[in-house]
């Protein structure tokens, strides 16, 4: 045996003679649902292989010195913008009181409409800031000061009490207040809320009387710690808390995880993701000397995820292919060799005895 008809005799792929061809309709039928399938199969691998997957690490966060943007979207439909304050206080002992650099409030009228996109600012004037301080940090003041009250609301000035009116026309009336915007604070502990904390206090008594009458009621559209990024749930979206004849104290404990998204392009997007638990105080007496508020404290951890965007090999792609292609060719070639047996089957005449 020469060499030639050794290789000869390794191929695979054996030649048919001509006159044992036949095409058959049954063999056209097979051919065409194969190439269906073979091309439904081929475009869902090409997708699948364009489509890209995340992949989660963590280690230790090593950032120092950066802000934490807190980007907020709320609604109180039962408190005016004049009455409302944004304060902010970190474990640092900075306390920014009042936030309006970066914050801005939507006047709503009772249907949530708005009636008014100016900056509206709060009833604290540059000279009772004592009176603000003295007002955020103490619940409230002992029945005996009543009449300290009244000597002190005489003192009020013409637009002071122009306002008061302005404001108590607008409870009347319905009136709510979108509060939206950034916060950027230091990237450590602490907390921000918002409240009516931002009124002299002998004013938010002359509105609202007591604690008891503020309605804290709200709606957060949106809460964020960053930008965001391919399937991130903030859990505060939408979150709706509407309080009907009574009021207290919103508390949202939240926990930050630092997280950085590396998109395929390389390109790198800092933000944060978060859980977050609540807890509410209601207020039961009209004698409660604590005001209403909604608290967010936030909490970071020392861990960091990376979210990295891959994309699979092109090996893989390509032997995924071969099987699928080769196997349903395979399938295809059975069936039609099993189809033409039965129709030859069928149609073969029976020799008579």
């Amino acid at each position: 045996m020469g060499m030639k008809q050794v290789i000869k005799n390794l191929d695979a792929f054996p030649r048919t003679e001509d006159h044992l061809l036949q095409k058959t309709q049954s063999g056209a039928l097979v051919s065409i649902i194969g190439l269906i399938i073979m091309a439904t199969l081929f475009l869902h691998e090409l997708g699948y292989y364009l489509t890209t997957y995340t992949v989660h690490q963590m280690s230790v966060d090593l950032k120092r010195g950066e802000t934490l943007p807190i980007h907020i979207n709320m609604t109180f439909p039962s408190l005016p913008c004049d009455v409302l304050s944004v304060d902010a206080i970190d474990m640092s002992g900075k306390h920014e009181v009042d936030l309006d650099t970066n914050i801005w409030k939507l006047r709503l009228n009772s249907y949530g409409q708005i009636i008014g996109t100016e900056y509206i600012s709060d009833l604290v004037e540059k000279g009772h800031e004592h009176d603000h301080n003295t007002h955020k940090h103490d619940d409230g003041k002992d029945h005996h000061e009543h009449s300290e009250q009244k000597v002190h609301l005489q003192t009020f000035d013409e637009a002071t009490e122009n306002t008061i009116k302005k404001v108590k026309e607008a409870l009347k009336n319905g009136e709510g207040c979108r509060v939206y915007g950034v916060l950027d604070v230091q990237r450590v502990a602490g907390n921000f809320h918002i409240s009516v904390h931002g009124l002299n206090i002998y004013v938010a008594q002359m509105i609202f009387d007591a604690g008891k009458n503020v309605n804290v009621s709200h709606v957060i559209h949106d809460l964020s710690f960053g930008p965001k990024y391919p399937g991130i749930h903030n859990p505060l979206d939408e979150t709706s808390r509407i309080l009907h004849d009574a009021s207290g104290t919103f508390k949202y404990y939240i926990k930050i995880v630092p997280t950085e998204y590396r998109y395929i392009s390389k390109e790198v997007l800092p933000t944060n993701q978060f859980s977050v638990t609540e807890y509410f105080s209601p207020i039961t007496s009209q004698f409660d000397r604590t005001w209403p508020a909604v608290y967010f404290l936030y909490d970071l951890s020392p861990i960091t995820v990376t979210i990295k965007e891959e994309r699979r090999c092109f090996l893989h792609f390509i032997t995924r292919l071969c099987a699928v292609l080769g196997g349903t060719f395979a399938v295809t070639g059975m069936l039609d060799r099993w189809m033409y047996r039965l129709v030859e089957a069928a149609t073969k005449p029976k020799t008579k005895k």
